[in-house]
């Protein structure tokens, strides 16, 4: 069995930063592509960054160059630093994982998502 388990979420003002953290556990062979999403009440979930097991990165339009994406494979987290947050941020942001597993002599990739940290930018 795989967990994920975020944190970091909160209340901030604007022009404020914050850090999300997510850490995998179980028995895991290798995590692949790790990322963040986001959904705010009445939207669609979306990509807000992901990055490649060997650090390639890609941002959402609405994010770059104020958050940034980082991960620790020994430790088997992800990190999301974001900075200069708008109230447009405002969403639960959820954490995803390609993970790689035995089933038997098989090995298995799977998504699994984190249960969701709420992150609230207003004055």
């Amino acid at each position: 069995q795989v967990q994920l388990v975020e944190s970091g979420g909160g209340l901030v003002q604007p022009g404020g930063s914050l850090r999300l953290s997510c850490a995998a556990s179980g028995s895991i062979v290798i995590i692949n592509d790790m990322g963040w999403y986001r959904q705010a009440p009445g939207k669609e979930r979306e990509l807000v960054a992901s990055i490649t097991l060997r650090g390639s990165t890609n941002y959402a339009d609405s994010v770059k160059g104020r958050f940034t994406i980082s991960r620790d494979n020994p430790k088997k987290t992800v990190f999301l630093q974001m900075n200069s947050l708008k109230p447009d941020d405002t969403a639960v942001y959820y954490c995803n994982a390609g993970v790689s597993t035995w089933f038997g002599a098989t090995l298995r990739s799977a998504d699994y998502w984190g249960q969701g940290t709420q992150v609230t930018v207003s004055s």
